[in-house]
């Protein structure tokens, strides 16, 4: 394996963990657009995760 191979490699993996955390926040957030209601605990990991990284979490 070349030098070159490397850094796409790399690249290649990063975008792939990239793509599958986008997808997990989105099916969250589809999650919730059901059940509209955000002061209750998340119905899953996802809809957790995307309350998270959208600054929406339930402290407590």
């Amino acid at each position: 394996m070349s030098a070159t191979m490397i850094p796409l490699i790399v690249g290649l993996v990063l975008g792939a963990v990239v793509v599958v955390g986008y997808v997990v926040v989105l099916v969250g957030m589809r999650q919730e657009d059901r059940r509209m209601q955000l002061g209750a605990a998340p119905p899953s990991r996802a809809a957790g995760l995307a309350r998270r990284v959208t600054g929406c979490h339930v402290r407590g």
